[in-house]
């Protein structure tokens, strides 16, 4: 597929986020008008960082960034913020734009209908807040959408998008001329539209341009570690050997010294040769959430619950008893309103859901509102665990917070200042030191590297109390055990 001239080019561009935290060291790359590019790489790698390089929100230590002259570029924002909360949809959309914009009605029935959104009487006049918290963020994604820029940036744009709103997007992007540049962890989606990827390497701080889609370049990578680590074993293999050989020439004495000499510098050749195995590659640790012990008998009894339809509040009525070791699948399509449920539940406001008196509830909320962003890592898991047991080991917090990839000094950095996916994991720590006796998860792998979803998979398969899971991720929905569906829309 033929491109046009280059849209963005780094050159030599290095970046540090704040003191010490080195994200970009002396990058190379160009991306050409029309092409569609992935980002990939570890949590906390820089993805998004690189965003706001672009987009200049941020400027580089060191290099440069070229932008073709008169480039438009628009980002799809993870959070709406506080004071546009209040704006009706009209005015929310309007802010996106310098210049007033006369018709912009048809635009935004337009932009919504991508993002599935539509539907909905007189929807220019309601105010953005009234919105559930999956449509504000198709809000957000429509408010990059109505700009039709030169460079389009999205983030995680299928985290809160049902079936039809991926398929609706997918169709979008790939007849859209312009260029797209994309962060997701949702293969399927990826693959639908993308022509080439950055690999952001978060050991050696490089940008890797490969061609093809993300399926491709993922088997790329892992082949070429699998080569790297090969050829290490061979290179260890043959270190030894000559440390070996050095060892019996130089007891024998004499002459021999001088070729014990060799071999021990040949030894030390070999091993300058060997490839620095790419630490990013990391997955998380195989974990188990415990669940709580002494309960007996029913932990949630369901007789109904509330849903949104049709811009009404209406009660369904329903039989569900969840007892342990019985994994429930909630699903339906985004503004039907299953967070509020999860929310109503976990808060044991929901009339409909009676849950036994002495259970715990570990809630991972896909906003990571359970998580005070203020905490460092270490005082989050410490206040679990205090909660829990009433005593506080240290040991076992940083061994708990080692297995999710968060190690040294990281326990002491505030949750706040932690990549998003890095707050995934934190939340998950929290689960497994809550010992829960009912889990309750809402899209449990938003912003979560892909590496890590078997592990939690397997962790959710395993589960002995009773689960609550919301997810719109079909492959990892697949990898768990359910016990029961209930779909709110039928």
């Amino acid at each position: 597929m033929a491109h046009g001239e280059v849209v963005i080019r780094f050159e030599k561009v290095s970046f540090e986020y704040g003191h010490n935290k080195p994200i970009l060291d002396t990058v190379d790359f160009s991306i050409r008008r029309g092409m569609k590019v992935t980002i990939m790489g570890q949590n906390g790698a820089g993805k998004s960082t690189l965003f706001s390089l672009i987009t200049k929100e941020r400027d580089p230590e060191d290099g440069q960034i070229h932008l073709a002259q008169k480039t438009t570029i628009a980002l799809s924002r993870q959070v709406i913020p506080r004071d546009e909360l209040d704006l009706t949809v009209r005015e929310f959309f309007q802010k996106c734009f310098k210049e007033k914009v006369y018709d912009i009605d048809p635009r935004i029935d337009d932009v919504l209908e991508i993002v599935n959104l539509k539907g909905h009487v007189k929807v220019h006049e309601r105010t953005v807040k009234s919105f559930s918290g999956g449509q504000q963020a198709r809000l957000l994604l429509a408010s990059a959408l109505i700009q039709e820029p030169d460079i389009l940036l999205l983030d995680e744009p299928t985290n809160n998008l049902d079936k039809g709103g991926i398929a609706h997007l997918t169709d979008f992007l790939v007849k859209y001329k312009k260029t797209v540049i994309v962060i997701s962890h949702d293969a399927h989606f990826l693959n639908s539209f993308t022509d080439a990827v950055l690999y952001l390497d978060v050991y050696t701080r490089k940008i890797e341009q490969y061609v093809g889609n993300y399926t491709d370049v993922r088997d790329q990578i892992t082949a070429r570690m699998e080569r790297e680590n090969r050829k290490n074993a061979l290179l260890s293999k043959e270190i030894q050997a000559k440390k070996d050989q050095a060892n019996a020439f130089a007891m024998k004495g004499g002459n021999l010294r001088a070729v014990a000499k060799r071999m021990r510098d040949l030894a030390v050749e070999l091993e300058e040769e060997k490839v620095d195995v790419r630490k990013e590659d990391k997955t998380i640790r195989a974990f188990t959430i415990p669940s709580q012990e002494d309960i007996l008998g029913d932990i949630v009894n369901f007789s109904s619950v509330s849903i949104f339809k049709d811009g009404k509040v209406k009660k369904v009525k329903l039989n569900i008893k969840l007892r342990k070791n019985k994994h429930l699948l909630l699903s339906g399509p985004n503004g039907i309103g299953k967070s509020t449920l999860l929310e109503l539940i976990s808060d044991r406001k929901e009339e409909g859901a009676v849950i036994s008196a002495d259970v715990r509830i570990g809630y991972y909320r896909q906003d990571f509102s359970t998580l005070d962003f203020n905490d460092t890592v270490y005082e989050s898991l410490a206040d679990t665990m205090r909660k829990v047991s009433g005593r506080v080991h240290e040991e076992s917090i940083r061994a708990t917070a080692a297995g999710f990839l968060i190690t040294g000094d990281m326990v002491h950095t505030r949750i706040g200042s932690l990549s998003e996916g890095q707050k995934g994991l934190v939340a998950f720590a929290k689960l497994v030191l809550t010992r829960p006796g009912l889990l309750i998860l809402d899209e449990p792998t938003n912003h979560i590297n892909f590496r890590h979803l078997p592990v939690i998979a397997k962790a959710l398969t395993d589960y002995q109390g009773a689960m609550i899971l919301v997810s719109h991720m079909k492959e990892f929905v697949d990898q768990i055990r359910i016990d029961e569906n209930l779909d709110l829309d039928k």
